[in-house]
């Protein structure tokens, strides 16, 4: 290419970059998005139009902040009306990490697996990558309730643990996997990114599931079960399991719970990634994608309630856990062959260091009397963001508080240096922090929820143990019994997609139908019916068990049906559809760009917190309802107990956190982000979506010759 003189070449994108000044007649102006609390200058706008950019890059951010201006290096964007320009002089902002441009101006713009801006974006994401992640996503959820639903037979049965230990065993590791995203999801967005965080973790779930299987297969891992009837177990006669066998199965157990850390707070926020959030056309499928990706999550919960459950049954539990290894490693192969196709995101960064240094930071300054234009705190504005990959957020009025880690105090502006993020945070930065506090209560009041649906699951197939099973001329598994709530689920969730929502946009406006907050509101609503319809329902089969003279007989079949049980079951899966796909929408949309990840390990945590809850509603209601000699509410004898009372107790509480929640979805306010600038800029400067300009790339001799010569960071 031709250049100007005094403009130096780059051989590779790894060598130190020059600062070269471009002159020209034309006025400067920032290329870099307009900041979250100041307007586009008019001269800025002026030049946009005229597709014409010569960009100082630091004099905006100097300008604001007070100090003595830096070198400033400058960008030309290309003309519409003249393409040839990316043959001549162009001056430009690059950095080696993403060989094309600043990791600070990507923004949350998709980049490659290399971290390069993606320009030419029709080749990659949108539905074709995300049926890649689709799979993946339905065999970890196979899986994952493949386990859930026939594990608590298999310790009973094969491992002789009590039901009640045995409930609160599958608890605490659905606890756990529930947690360990929270650990995935901050590796995720802060180092290595969702693609490679969703590989490492899967194979880790592989093994655990293999070890696993193994249990099931060698006997030396198991009790002996010679001699060991229905009837011993329930009365407690049969051997224990050694002090190893326990271990071997607890590593299992907690290796698949590692696993799943990396993979749920990543799938669906790396499928959602796969949508470019600032195009109108695409940003619009991301509701279409939520539902079909619960849709999916359903279908492998639909095959584990079935086909797992008939295997571990009626073959052999090895062959059932089998199975389930066999589909997830399957799914990882489906992953990996997509790799092509894949969008990916800069990561931020620790997000747990930024939130320290803003309270830090206000904590400093807590004297400090916060400006009431919110123009006089800081923030960058000769980039896209301080934080990469990902956009500024615009200030609110709220929690007004950590706003002091944004006041420049004029020791800070006349100190001429940059000043340490302990001290002098962004107003971006400060917003990360007030959009985690504000969902705190959101995502408190969404706990019980996931103790309503574990407890229903747990104790409707202990419930279905005692019921006529029959299904004309075939008896169903007791642990089968729950897919009504999966099948209402895969029924109805088309429905609402395709004909609810533009029904219900007609009249709210809202392109969801009805906002996030109300989705959720309708689920808890519908969870309290659930719990309501479980302990009538368990009042009524008890009746019948006593009336019958079966309530003392554990071998004994109750004579009622046991597919009275889809009521709550089938509500249940009505509640999910709305509150459970209303929350994993919620938190990927509210979380800050550099957190979302984070943002849906939220809501995987309300499923720990739960399950925790339930378990601790279990002990709780055990010690004190089973004093003085009575039968405690939950019983290895079912109907020696009152689980009709413990259905209402989760009722009560559920309508008194129904209440709370009404409170805090009321006062809520959505955050809003900033637009980005750079790539789009790029793009539509040039004709054909950016087609010169990728054919300038191909032509280019070197690798940091992409849209013109000089390079610097």
């Amino acid at each position: 290419m031709e250049k100007n003189s005094g403009q130096v070449d780059t051989d590779n994108c790894g060598q130190t970059p020059q600062t070269t000044q471009v002159q020209s007649p034309e006025q400067w102006v920032p290329v870099s998005s307009p900041s979250a609390t100041k307007p586009m200058s008019p001269a800025a706008k002026d030049l946009n139009k005229t597709a014409t950019m010569y960009a100082p890059v630091g004099a905006a951010a100097d300008e604001h902040s007070g100090k003595p201006a830096a070198p400033e290096t400058f960008m030309l964007l290309p003309s519409v009306q003249d393409t040839q320009s990316l043959n001549t002089t162009v001056g430009k902002t690059v950095s080696s990490e993403t060989c094309g441009i600043d990791k600070l101006n990507i923004g949350y713009a998709p980049v490659d697996i290399r971290g390069k801006l993606l320009l030419d974006l029709k080749n990659t994401g949108g539905w074709r990558a995300a049926l890649f992640i689709f799979g993946n996503e339905t065999a970890e959820r196979m899986a994952f309730f493949g386990i859930l639903v026939n594990l608590l037979f298999y310790l009973y049965l094969e491992m002789h643990i009590s039901f009640p230990e045995a409930s609160t065993l599958v608890t605490n590791v659905v606890g756990t996997s529930a947690l360990t995203p929270l650990l995935g999801a901050f590796i995720a967005d802060a180092y290595i990114g969702r693609y490679w965080t969703i590989g490492i973790f899967s194979m880790i779930y592989l093994v655990g599931l293999i070890l696993l299987t193994i249990s099931s297969i060698v006997p030396s891992l198991r009790p002996p079960s010679a001699g060991c009837s229905e009837l011993s177990l329930f009365l407690d006669l049969c051997k224990a399991p050694s002090k190893n066998q326990m271990a071997f199965l607890y590593v299992s157990l907690y290796t698949i719970a590692l696993g799943s850390g990396g993979i749920r707070p990543c799938v669906s926020t790396f499928g959602a990634d796969q949508f470019d959030v600032e195009n109108p056309k695409e940003s619009g499928q991301l509701p279409r994608f939520f539902n079909g990706f619960y849709f999916m999550i359903t279908m492998g919960i639909f095959l584990s309630l079935t086909l797992v459950v008939y295997i571990s049954e009626y073959i052999s539990w090895a062959w059932g856990f089998g199975t389930l290894s066999i589909a997830m490693a399957v799914a990882n192969i489906i992953f990996f062959l997509g790799t092509p196709f894949y969008r990916h995101r800069l990561p931020s960064g620790s997000p747990l260091t930024r939130l320290v240094q803003v309270a830090v930071a206000a904590l400093r300054k807590r004297r400090v009397t916060v400006p009431t234009n919110k123009d006089e705190l800081y923030e960058v504005h000769d980039k896209e963001s301080a934080i990469p990959g990902s956009r500024k957020l615009y200030h609110t009025d709220t929690l007004r508080f950590f706003d002091r880690a944004a006041v420049e105090t004029p020791n800070e502006k006349a100190a001429g240096k940059p000043v340490t993020t302990w001290r002098l945070c962004t107003v971006t930065q400060v917003e990360e922090m007030k959009v985690l506090v504000k969902v705190i209560p959101i995502w408190a009041t969404t706990v019980i929820l996931n103790t309503v649906f574990l407890q229903i699951l747990n104790f409707g197939a202990q419930q279905a143990m005692s019921m006529d099973r029959r299904l004309i001329k075939f008896t169903v598994p007791a642990a089968s019994v729950p897919v009504a709530a999966a099948l209402i689920i895969l029924i109805f969730l088309p429905f609402y997609d395709r004909i609810m929502v533009p029904f219900m946009r007609k009249f709210t406006g809202n392109p969801r139908g009805i906002s996030f907050l109300q989705r959720i509101g309708v689920g808890l609503f519908i969870s309290i019916a659930a719990a309501v319809a479980a302990a009538v329902l368990e009042k009524k089969r008890r009746q019948v068990a006593w009336e019958t003279n079966t309530a003392r007989n554990p071998m004994a079949v109750v004579p009622l049906s046991a597919w009275w049980l889809t009521i709550p079951f089938c509500l249940t899966g009505f509640a999910e559809i709305f509150a459970s796909i209303g929350q994993l929408e919620f938190f990927y949309d509210q979380a800050p760009d550099g957190m979302r990840s984070i943002g849906t390990a939220l809501f995987s945590a309300t499923s720990a917190l739960g399950a925790y809850l339930g378990s601790f509603l279990i002990t709780v209601t055990s010690k004190y309802t089973g004093r003085h000699g009575r039968r405690p509410w939950i019983n290895n004898l079912i109907s020696l107990g009152h689980m009709d009372y413990y259905f209402w107790l989760l009722a009560v509480l559920s309508g008194i956190n129904f209440v709370v929640y009404l409170y805090c979805a009321h006062i809520y306010k959505y955050k809003i982000d900033s637009k980005s600038t750079m790539r789009e800029t790029l793009i539509k400067e040039s004709p054909n979506n950016g087609e010169p300009l990728k054919t300038a790339l191909k032509d280019s001799s070197t690798p940091c010759q992409e849209f013109g010569n000089q390079v610097t960071k």
